[in-house]
């Protein structure tokens, strides 16, 4: 999926987001890894075994990638009680069924209840207003990412965002931040996508 189809996805067409080059962050192809396991042909040379096929080998391959990726991100992030702000301001700013959207493949770098009531008072209660919408989308957008990025991915640099403004990536020894905040939590699968907690909020300068 293109940058341009990923924010028609997301009703981003009004910011007029910059074309996404997610230089910084080398992409693999992890959503095949699992593809290949499901696909993987029986062993069909013996005939003669009936018993074999009716182990039902390939339903229990293909039961392991769904326990660990079924749901997706918006639904990962409403399940979840350290994210019940940000599930709220996702559905406030009309990108749930975006991030619901099983063709999509993003990375969301997601902040905790505590992160959202680390900002000045009142500042979230305007930003979940109907009239803030925009506002607040342009927010979340800032925090996701073209593509999925694991942290084995992760290199120190810009990267821009679905927001269309960049954000700062610093991989230290034993720490990763994101403009200013932590990651306290990485690599949590999304049918599309994947998540990494962070400790603050993303603000676009």
């Amino acid at each position: 999926m293109t940058p341009n189809t990923l924010r028609m996805a997301l009703g981003l067409l009004m910011f007029g987001a910059a074309p996404l080059a997610v230089t910084a962050f080398p992409q693999q192809a992890f959503s095949d890894t699992h593809m290949s396991e499901i696909e993987q042909p029986a062993a069909v040379e013996e005939p003669a075994d009936v018993e074999q096929p009716t182990a039902v080998e390939e339903p229990t391959e293909a039961e392991q990638p769904v326990a660990t990726s079924e749901q997706s991100i918006a639904e990962i992030a409403a399940g979840d009680e350290n994210f019940t702000i940000l599930a709220a301001a996702i559905e406030a700013a009309g990108l749930t069924e975006a991030l619901s959207n099983g063709e999509l493949s993003v990375t969301v770098f997601a902040p905790t209840d505590e992160a959202f009531a680390a900002l000045p008072e009142g500042t979230l209660d305007t930003l979940l207003l109907p009239e803030n919408r925009d506002q607040l989308a342009q927010i979340l957008t800032y925090h996701v990412v073209d593509g999925e990025v694991f942290s084995t991915d992760l290199a120190s640099g810009e990267v821009d965002t679905l927001a269309g403004a960049p954000i700062v990536v610093t991989v230290g020894e034993e720490s990763v931040t994101i403009n200013d905040a932590n990651v306290v939590a990485a690599d949590i699968e999304a049918s599309n996508g994947v998540i990494h907690v962070i400790d603050s909020v993303l603000l676009p300068m």
